[in-house]
């Protein structure tokens, strides 16, 4: 029994291009960026698109509006052929991208500016895509969001964006975890799959969530099924779907959670073969009412439903302090 999903985590790392020089890069912080991330941040609106992942209108260099996927799975901002065309982008070599299931050369294209809201990035070499392994017209990376808090408001369908530099404001989250760098990555280790501790990967540039086979071993995961997942190479990968009983972050626990399990070459440059790593994506961070990815304070910050942010209260003040969600 086999299913089939479009997984987009994307270009997790890339090596150096091909050409002897790479564009700088130098992302633009806009000045009119408030404080606050709600309301006084800007927000865009996004839209939901066939895969259940989240994209925002973009402008490059002055064309458009295009629609970009948001991914915390990628380091590198990319475009596709459609808009290397229509934008007319100079290449800039090539490069090896390493997508979820494959590595791969790809066509890199010189951008000069992109635009989302009032913010910009500009002077980098964006990985030309397939329009169909993507899912969206490009792809903003982690490149473009070093500088920014990110909050993603699953309620409204909304993204606010605001300048790290700034004051710093909690906003009403629930929890608050501190995370570590890698590779841009921001890698959240205070986790647990079934009691074992794992590393967990925010990407919302994938609609399932997947633990490598390090975890599933150490869980003793039973097999329900095979899923096929494409990557955005057009590579498939065969994993395998089961139910683990809780993943817990901070004390909160999501209870029989689906997860796929597979080796990829994507855990594989954040170092991570050989330890339990989980990514996770949309069909669980959906969850929860926001998710906010300060990559300046390196925190992920979740906002939870109402209910459980009462039982959560509740549970604190009597000392047993293990929410269930």
């Amino acid at each position: 029994m086999s299913a089939r999903t479009l997984m987009a985590a994307a270009v997790l790392t890339i090596s150096a291009p091909t050409m002897a020089e790479t564009p700088a890069v130098s992302p633009s912080i806009p000045t009119s960026v408030s404080a606050t991330i709600d309301p006084a941040a800007e927000v865009l609106t996004l839209e939901t698109e066939r895969h259940s992942r989240l994209t925002l209108p973009v402008l490059v260099e002055g064309t458009g509006p295009f629609a970009f996927m948001i991914d915390t799975g990628s380091q590198a901002t990319a475009v596709t052929h459609e808009i290397r065309t229509t934008a007319n982008l100079a290449s800039a070599g090539t490069a090896v991208l390493v997508g979820m299931a494959s590595r791969r050369q790809v066509e890199l294209a010189n951008v000069r500016r992109i635009e989302f809201g009032t913010n910009s990035y500009t002077n980098f070499s964006a990985p030309v895509l397939s329009r169909e392994n993507v899912g969206a017209d490009g792809i903003i990376g982690l490149d473009a969001l070093q500088d920014f808090r990110v909050l993603i408001d699953f309620r409204k369908q909304t993204i606010a964006v605001e300048d790290t530099n700034m004051k710093e404001k909690r906003g009403g989250f629930e929890i608050v975890v501190r995370a570590r760098s890698r590779l841009g990555q921001l890698l959240i280790t205070d986790a647990t799959v079934e009691g074992v501790k794992v590393t967990v990967i925010i990407d919302t540039g994938a609609q399932a969530s997947l633990g490598n086979m390090a975890l599933r071993d150490k869980i003793r995961a039973k097999r329900a099924q095979d899923v096929v997942t494409t990557d955005v190479n057009g590579v498939d990968i065969v994993g395998e779907l089961a139910i683990v009983r809780s993943l817990s972050i901070e004390g909160l626990a999501l209870t029989d959670v689906p997860l796929t399990f597979a080796d990829t070459p994507a855990f594989d440059a954040l170092g991570l073969r050989d330890k339990p790593v989980l990514s996770i994506g949309m069909q669980h961070l959906a969850l929860f009412d926001r998710v906010a990815i300060d990559f300046g304070r390196q925190r992920v910050l979740f906002d939870v439903p109402a209910d459980v942010a009462r039982a959560m209260r509740q549970a604190k003040q009597s000392a047993n302090y293990r929410p269930r969600y």
